[in-house]
């Protein structure tokens, strides 16, 4: 595993693969390494236009690649719908799905579901599009994954219960509306998220003993759009001004930060539950990543996945409990 980098993919030919958010930096660069060792990739994204400049840009970059772009906005449910529909029209089985695509620290606001924004995308969405393609990953037979992209800042926010808010304006663990509000809050809650639905994703596929892992990553500190966008929204502030810093001076290239989900999608001998992440914490080679504890809670992973279910219409009613 150290040292490990891209030319230790195994070959991905006759394999099918989705990746969420794969017009620009971590998810394009996964897209582009698993399309190079012969995967046929669907890019998931928002922007058509973004969409179809990413499978124009990746085929110049891997000549002969199988790509195609299919429209995936994580924040309406219906088109989320939409995707799982139009991918299971072109394609009998999914060897792969990369939930990859994200925000970070948003001003408050809402999908046009009505969830607060950060957990409507970064979780919400991802928990319904998983469902929806689970017959496809059913049909790829042994070997077929799901990987989360999760990040270091989970340990932001707890997802919490009960007293802490509704769950459809992201009060998982804090305020239920736009008062009180805090986005770095709220996007840790939406990563903690991530993990405790690998977790009980996991745990339910061991206990069904299905042949589909799920798997969990992070890229560590990795110069992306992801987080320029976060520091623009501070203004011209100290923040900001680190955040620039940091992306210049510290931050590993979006290339390294890919890493850790392209081994968590291709390295034999990944098990369920595994959390991968660059080596010393914020950049290097991929290996078994720390984790908060709440993220292993097997009550809360339960109860997060009801709300889910309830939230999104979407039922995984044929894995048990």
């Amino acid at each position: 595993m150290p040292g490990w980098n891209a030319t230790h993919i195994p070959d991905q030919s006759g394999r099918t693969a989705v990746v969420t958010g794969a017009n620009s930096g971590i998810g394009h660069v996964t897209a582009r390494e698993l399309a190079r060792r012969g995967a046929s990739v669907v890019l998931a994204c928002r922007s058509a236009a973004r969409g179809r400049a990413a499978v124009v840009r990746l085929r110049a970059e891997v000549p002969g690649a199988e790509v195609e772009f299919i429209p995936l906005d994580l924040a309406d449910l219906t088109s989320v719908r939409e995707f799982a529909t139009a991918f299971g029209e072109r394609h009998p089985s999914l060897d792969l799905l990369v939930n990859n695509a994200g925000v970070m620290a948003l001003p408050y606001g809402r999908t046009a579901d009505g969830f607060e924004t950060q957990f409507g995308v970064n979780h919400l969405g991802h928990f319904a599009l998983t469902g929806l393609l689970l017959p496809r990953l059913r049909a790829a037979g042994a070997g077929a994954r799901i990987v989360n992209v999760s990040s270091g800042f989970h340990v932001l926010g707890k997802v919490g219960f009960g007293v802490d808010g509704p769950a459809e304006t992201g009060g998982f663990g804090g305020p239920g509306g736009e008062h009180g509000y805090r986005r770095w809050a709220a996007y840790g809650r939406s990563k903690t998220a991530n993990l405790l639905f690998t977790h009980e994703l996991g745990r339910r596929f061991a206990a069904a003993r299905s042949t589909i892992t799920a798997a969990a990553a992070h890229p560590g500190y990795a110069a992306s759009n992801l987080h320029a966008g976060a520091a623009t929204l501070e203004g011209p502030t100290l923040i900001s001004r680190a955040a620039a810093l940091g992306n210049a001076v510290v931050a590993q290239p979006t290339a390294s930060g890919a890493l850790p989900t392209l081994y968590a999608a291709t390295a034999p001998g990944i098990g369920q539950d595994a959390f991968i992440g660059p080596r010393f914490g914020w950049r290097g080679a991929p290996v078994p990543s720390w984790r908060a504890a709440w993220t292993l809670d097997d009550t809360a992973g339960e109860r997060l996945w009801a709300a889910s279910e309830e939230l999104t219409g979407v039922s995984y009613a044929s894995l048990p409990r």
